[in-house]
């Protein structure tokens, strides 16, 4: 069940600061889009103060449901609109990765990162992702790969930092989701089954270098 226009949103945003990371906000949504929904400025839940977002902000989102059940998904901030108010959209929540248990939470950014990849059966190829975080990646292929849910994948991740040096990261992904491009291609959802925390804080630190750079801007 996907939330609704006018149900209020409660929040924590990924943060490097495990204070801020603990500050729980809270924002109306405006309005749905076809990719989007659009919120109200968030205001914190314990000051009622209001706090301002950024481009790809990733938050850590719950809301409560007739029954009084809190639903959790991950979200980011991926534009504003001006109307009235300032809103803010966020990236809808896939219905099925809604869950009543809440997860660890990492954070998530928009990236073109070179990765290649190892399925069963000898097929291997190297593409650009999508996304990527600290609990998993997205990434888009040719449509020829027979890449379907549940299926697991060997994964070498090229990570550039701010420095100029280069980093790699390996691990195994089980894919979550495959969604057909009008293109012809695929976009894979993934999230990581077997990562060291070595290899997960290599992606984690190139995650905060851009937001720190989206901030920036």
């Amino acid at each position: 069940m996907l939330p609704r226009v006018n149900q209020m949103l409660f929040f924590e945003i990924a943060s490097a600061d495990e204070e801020e990371a603990a500050v729980e906000y809270k924002a109306r949504i405006a309005d749905e889009l076809e990719d989007g929904l659009l919120i109200e400025n968030p205001l914190n839940t314990t000051t009622g103060r209001m706090k301002r977002l950024f481009l790809g902000d990733e938050l850590s989102v719950y809301y409560v449901s007739e029954d009084g059940i809190k639903h959790y998904f991950d979200s980011h901030v991926i534009g504003f609109r001006d109307d009235v108010v300032k809103l803010i959209k966020i990236r809808k929540p896939d219905p099925a990765r809604i869950t009543k248990v809440q997860r660890r939470h990492f954070l998530r950014v928009a990236a073109d990162l070179e990765i290649a990849v190892n399925l069963s059966g000898n097929i291997r190829f190297v593409t650009l992702t999508d996304d990527v975080g600290g609990g998993g990646i997205s990434f888009i292929c040719d449509g020829k790969w027979p890449i379907q849910p549940g299926m697991e994948m060997d994964c070498w991740l090229l990570i550039p930092y701010k420095n100029g040096t280069l980093e790699h990261s390996s691990f195994k992904a089980e894919v979550v989701r495959v969604v057909d491009i009008v293109t012809g291609r695929k976009q894979i959802m993934s999230k990581y089954i077997t990562i060291g925390d070595s290899e997960r804080q290599k992606i984690i630190r190139y995650c905060f270098e851009k937001q720190l750079e989206f901030r920036g801007r």
